[in-house]
């Protein structure tokens, strides 16, 4: 059997507890994973350019108050 069906098998049968706790987990694996990804491309000079980008920016004082960019989505 294949160990992904045999984990969504596994999954199925978890109590609403269980189903919670496992996905609270997952989550902070993901948030894990994410900030690893982070500070990998950063020590790889993957985020110069947006920095760069954005200290333009502030430089040029082109910004906007977040609110104002979450109001126009």
């Amino acid at each position: 059997m294949n160990t992904l069906v045999e984990i969504k098998t596994a999954i199925a049968r978890l109590s609403d507890d269980e189903t919670s706790t496992l996905l609270s987990w997952l989550q902070e694996r993901s948030e894990d994973d994410w900030d690893k990804q982070i500070k990998q491309d950063s020590k790889q000079g993957k985020l110069n350019k947006i920095l760069q980008r954005t200290k333009a920016h502030i430089a040029a004082n082109r910004l906007k108050k977040l609110d104002e960019v979450l109001n126009n989505s």
